[in-house]
């Protein structure tokens, strides 16, 4: 008994996020501090080697270092810092934002025991030095909550030295901070085990962190979405012990720009319900069914930094999905906020049924635009594989601009089509919908189940449940729950406008 009493203990006193609070600091210089660990210096392929490394072609050529991207040479020195030559690739002056995220995040592995860094970089443009952060930053990340010991030395200072425009670049670096530390808490909250982060465990944290953030925080319980008809969740949730919460965010600068919703799936464990899933490790991996929450929580903590105009409300639709006697059955028939019947064949398809009421809610508030954001099928996985998310939407103006924050985070996306006559395969002789497609085809028809409960309003789905969780670490990567989605909607948040 005394142990279970002392994990229900720990499990109180649980913090789940604390790169909330402890960000590494960053900063623009024009020289290296005295007392940085060691500093990263970029080297393209072809052109002269900089005089500060006392080394020529010929040196770096016996070395085996071409200069391609992301590949690295540490240099032996009598003392502190540490010399590391990057690969820059083809122009060290017009180097895109993913080479210089992958090359600092290179050069920030190959020093992986050395928490203050600096780095050189060539062109110092406000895209490029958030770029420099946020690879730096997040390949660095660990969960080490719950160890005993920690097994990685974390990031405790970034210097960019940089020439040229300092204002820019220090904008620039300010961004890449506040994004970095977005992705972290997602990490953070989707790397979380399931015992540590209920769905009430859940609100309580955005109560608590919210307020600081300039972010409003309602939570609806048990009582209030039965009073609401938030008949998906309720549904999702009968089979658990655990009660569920919708977490509504609301973000409201003076004179916004427009009104954005968010929502984001937060199934907080699914074991697949009465359709149980196998015991393998992609059973274990589903704490992280909760990503799409992370990700609109975690963008939205950051947007006041960011000075955000756009006015934007996120809804968190969070449940457990637990088989039991009391779950959700094969063929029970839900009706989902404003009376839409659906017919349950798959109970493993369930975050589409927590999601459709959010999406009915952000309509009825009359938001101008409503992007969901879930880790919802394999299909997209099998589709696109673990590097791409995949979106869908009914609007081409909304879903460019999506892809636009998607080409300046890094975090990959590709749009698949809505096609309407695959929305057959959602046809039901006992309501007005199955809820899952019994063809091919599995993340469009998903999509299309999505589709009819935003009612013309401009809508985009994102489907992240390939780059949702890191097998293979690479680049700015490490492996675990990956945050993928936060910097993204952060992006569209800050630059969306209506016409």
């Amino acid at each position: 008994m005394a142990s279970n009493r002392q994990e229900a203990d720990a499990r109180e006193a649980f913090d789940p996020i604390p790169t909330f609070r402890s960000a590494p600091a960053v900063v623009v210089v024009d020289a290296a501090p005295s007392d940085v660990g060691a500093i990263g210096v970029p080297v393209g392929r072809d052109g002269a080697v900089p005089a500060s490394t006392g080394l020529d072609r010929a040196a770096l050529a016996r070395h085996g270092f071409t200069g391609d991207l992301g590949e690295t040479l540490v240099v032996p020195t009598a003392g502190p810092p540490t010399l590391v030559l990057v690969g820059l690739g083809d122009d060290l002056s017009s180097a895109h934002t993913d080479s210089i995220r992958t090359a600092t995040a290179a050069f920030a592995s190959a020093v992986d025991r050395i928490g203050s860094l600096a780095f050189h970089l060539p062109s110092a443009s406000s895209a490029n030095t958030a770029a420099a952060v946020e690879g730096i930053v997040l390949v660095r990340y660990r969960y080490n909550v719950l160890r005993s010991k920690a097994e990685s030395v974390p990031v405790e200072s970034v210097a960019l030295i940089v020439d040229g425009d300092r204002a820019g670049a220090e904008a620039g670096a300010r961004r890449g901070a506040s994004l970095a530390r977005a992705t972290m808490i997602a990490r953070d909250l989707a790397n979380t085990p399931h015992n540590f982060l209920t769905a009430t465990r859940l609100a309580e944290l955005a109560t608590k962190v919210g307020p600081a953030c300039d972010v409003g925080v309602e939570v609806f319980d048990t009582a209030a979405l039965e009073s609401m008809s938030i008949g998906g969740l309720l549904a999702v949730n009968q089979g658990s012990v655990e009660p569920p919460r919708m977490i509504k965010l609301s973000y409201r600068p003076a004179s916004p720009t427009g009104r954005l919703a968010l929502v984001g799936k937060g199934v907080m464990y699914d074991s697949g319900g009465l359709g149980i899933k196998p015991n393998d490790r992609v059973h274990a991996q589903m704490k992280n069914d909760m990503s799409g929450a992370a990700a609109v929580l975690a963008s939205m903590l950051v947007l006041s930094e960011l000075e955000c105009r756009t006015s934007v409300t996120g809804y968190l639709m969070c449940t457990d999905n637990m088989p039991s006697g009391s779950a959700l059955a094969l063929g029970d028939v839900i009706t989902i906020r404003g009376g839409t019947t659906v017919e349950v064949t798959d109970t493993d398809a369930e975050g589409r049924l927590v999601m459709s009421d959010a999406l009915v809610l952000a309509r009825e508030d009359g938001h101008d635009a409503v992007v969901d954001i879930a880790t919802l099928t394999g299909a997209a996985l099998r589709a696109l594989g673990p590097d791409i998310a995949a979106i869908f939407g009914n609007d081409r103006a909304l879903t460019a601009r999506v892809q636009a924050a998607s080409a300046q985070t890094g975090e990959l996306v590709w749009e698949l089509p809505l096609h309407a006559p695959y929305f057959a395969q959602l046809k039901s002789d006992t309501a007005d919908m199955i809820n899952v497609g019994y063809g091919h085809a599995g993340a469009i028809t998903a999509a299309l189940f999505l589709a009819e409960f935003t009612r013309g309003i401009p809508w985009v789905h994102i489907d992240m449940c390939g780059p949702a969780q890191v097998e293979t670490p690479g680049s700015w990567l490490p492996a675990g729950c990956s945050g993928f989605g936060a910097r993204l909607l952060a992006e569209l948040a800050t630059a969306f406008a209506t016409s």
